[in-house]
C-alpha cells in the first residue's frame, strides 16, 4: 500500500511541475532575462526542471521547489554554460612545450603587439607610403631576411601547412625524392607521406631507415623528378649505424640536375642554442647559406613565437606560393603576424638576452638549484595543508622540451611526489584538475608527480590555492 501511495505522490508532483512559459514570466526569471538572452534562460530553465523531475522520480525531491529555487538552479545552469571553455592551467607535467596545453608562452613584446593589433586597425595589407594595397608578408619578410639571409619569405598557420604549400607549389604531380629514414610523423597522426599525398606530389623513397647515401638520390632522379626533400630529425632520432647526405650535398646535386631542393627543419632555430646550454640545432641561416631553395620551420618551439609555419628561401618559389590558391586558406591573421614580428624584432635587437626575453627558452634553461628552492618552499606549504593525508617528497627527475624539439634530449628537473594515504593517485590527480586553476601533473608508480621546471611564483600560488580547495573536500 505504501509503495502505491509513493507512486501516486510522485505522479502528482510531476503533474504539478509548472510549465516553462509560466516560470519564464515570474519576476525572478524576468530579472535573469534582463542580463541574459531569453533563449539561453529558457534552455537553462528546461535543464533545471529536468533535474527536478529526475530528483522526484528518484525520491530525492518530495515537494515542489519555490520559484526562487527554480531561478537559482537556472542561474547555476547559465553559469555552467557561459564559463570560458579555454582556461588557464598549471603545466607540471615535465613537458615544457606541451601541445595539449597550448605549446609556447609568448614574450611580453609579443603579447603587447598582439593586444595592439587586436584593439586597433593596422596596416596589415596597406602600404602607408604609397597609399595602395600591400602584401602582409612585407611586415615579417624584412626581419627574416636580416635574421636568415633569405631572399623572401611567407607565413602560414603551422609547419605542416608550410610543408603542404611548398610541396604542392614545387612538385604537384611530380616525384619528390626523400630518404626512407625521414618519413616521419609530424604529430597528431600527420605523417610526411600523408602530407605529400595531400599536396599532389608523388613520394619516391630512397635508401633505408638508418642509412641513405647521396647516390641513392642521384640514381632515383628521372624525367618526372620535381624536388629533392630533406627532413631534419627535430622530432625523432635514429642512433647507431646511420648516415645521410648533408643538405649541402643534396643542394649541390639539385643544382647539377636542375632540380629544386627543400628542407623541413621542423623546430627551427635562429640562434646558437649551445650558448644557452642546449644541444646544437641547425640554424635556418646556415641552411640558406647552403643555397637550398626552400626551408620550412615552426614559429614557436625553439623560436618562441606564436604557432606559425615559416617558409624562407628563393624569391621565385615564394612568389609562386603566394599565388597558390591554397595560400588564402593557410595564411595567418594580423594577431599571429603581430606576435611573430615582435618576436623576430627581439632577436634582431638583442639575441644575447633571449633566455630572459623568451619564456620558453627561460624554462628550458632554468637552473636545477632554482627548482630545488621552489620544491622546498612548496613542499612545506602543501604539507601544512594536507597533514598526514598526503606524503610529500622531493625527487630529481627529467623533463623534455616537447612538441618534437630535441627529441632525445632531456632536461634535468625537480618534482614534488605526492602519495595520498586515504585515496588513489588517480583520484588526487583528478582533484587537482577540478580546482579553480586546474593543476596538470603526471602519475608514476601510483604517485602524483608535479614537475617544477615550469612552475614560477604565480604557478606556486595557484598550486597552493588548489591544495587549499582539495584539503577542504570531504
Amino acid at each position: 500500500m505504501e509503495t502505491i501511495l509513493t507512486i501516486v505522490d510522485t505522479k502528482n508532483l510531476l503533474r504539478q511541475l509548472p510549465a516553462i512559459e509560466k516560470l519564464l514570466n515570474t519576476q525572478e526569471m524576468t530579472d535573469l532575462q534582463a542580463t541574459y538572452t531569453r533563449p539561453l534562460v529558457t534552455e537553462a530553465l528546461r535543464d533545471a526542471v529536468a533535474d527536478i523531475r529526475s530528483e522526484i522520480l528518484s525520491g530525492n525531491q518530495t515537494q515542489l521547489p519555490e520559484h526562487t529555487e527554480y531561478a537559482e538552479r537556472t542561474r547555476q545552469k547559465i553559469a555552467a554554460k557561459t564559463v570560458p571553455r579555454m582556461r588557464r592551467v598549471v603545466n607540471a607535467t615535465g613537458t615544457v612545450t606541451h601541445t595539449n596545453l597550448g605549446r609556447s608562452l609568448l614574450s611580453n613584446d609579443a603579447c603587447e603587439a598582439i593586444q595592439q593589433a587586436a584593439q586597433n586597425y593596422v596596416n596589415l595589407e596597406y602600404d602607408i607610403e604609397t597609399g595602395s594595397r600591400g602584401h602582409r608578408d612585407r611586415i615579417t619578410e624584412p626581419l627574416l631576411q636580416q635574421l636568415t639571409g633569405c631572399e623572401a619569405s611567407t607565413i602560414v598557420n603551422n609547419n605542416a601547412a608550410a610543408v603542404l604549400l611548398a610541396l604542392q607549389t614545387m612538385a604537384r604531380g611530380k616525384e619528390v625524392i626523400v630518404s626512407r629514414g625521414e618519413l616521419i610523423e609530424i604529430g597528431g597522426a600527420f605523417r610526411i607521406p600523408d602530407v605529400m599525398a595531400a599536396s599532389g606530389a608523388i613520394l619516391r623513397e630512397v635508401g633505408t631507415t638508418n642509412r641513405t647515401h647521396l647516390r641513392d638520390y642521384a640514381e632515383a632522379i628521372n624525367e618526372n623528378t620535381g624536388l629533392l626533400l630533406k627532413v631534419h630529425p627535430s622530432n625523432y632520432k635514429i642512433l647507431g649505424f646511420t648516415s645521410t647526405p648533408t643538405m649541402e650535398e643534396i643542394t649541390e646535386l639539385g643544382t647539377q640536375q636542375g632540380i629544386p631542393t627543400m628542407e623541413d627543419l621542423g623546430s627551427g632555430a635562429l640562434i646558437d642554442m649551445t650558448a644557452h646550454g642546449l644541444p646544437h640545432e641547425p640554424l635556418v641561416g646556415e641552411r640558406i647559406e647552403s643555397d637550398v631553395d626552400i626551408v620550412t620551420f615552426s614559429g614557436d618551439k625553439l623560436l618562441g613565437g606564436p604557432q606559425a609555419g615559416i617558409i624562407v628561401g628563393k624569391a621565385e618559389w615564394i612568389e609562386k606560393m603566394r599565388k597558390n590558391p591554397m595560400m588564402r586558406a593557410l595564411r595567418v591573421d594580423k594577431l599571429i603576424i603581430a606576435g611573430l614580428s615582435a618576436t623576430l624584432q627581439r632577436y634582431l635587437i638583442d639575441s644575447t638576452t633571449a633566455a630572459e626575453q623568451f619564456p620558453m627558452l627561460n624554462r628550458y634553461t632554468r637552473p636545477i638549484e632554482t627548482l630545488h628552492a621552489v620544491a622546498e618552499k612548496l613542499k612545506a606549504q602543501l604539507q601544512d595543508l594536507f597533514a598526514e593525508k598526503v606524503n610529500i617528497q622531493i625527487s630529481e627527475t627529467h623533463g623534455q622540451i616537447g612538441s618534437g624539439a630535441l627529441p632525445i634530449e632531456t632536461l634535468p628537473s625537480v618534482a614534488l611526489v605526492l602519495e595520498p594515504s586515504e585515496t588513489s593517485a588517480e583520484t588526487l590527480a583528478a582533484q587537482f584538475r577540478s580546482t579553480t586553476t586546474p593543476i596538470i601533473g603526471r602519475i608514476k608508480d601510483q604517485q602524483f608527480w608535479l614537475d617544477l621546471r615550469t612552475v614560477y611564483e604565480r604557478e606556486q600560488a595557484w598550486i597552493v590555492e588548489a591544495a587549499t580547495q582539495i584539503a577542504k573536500m570531504p
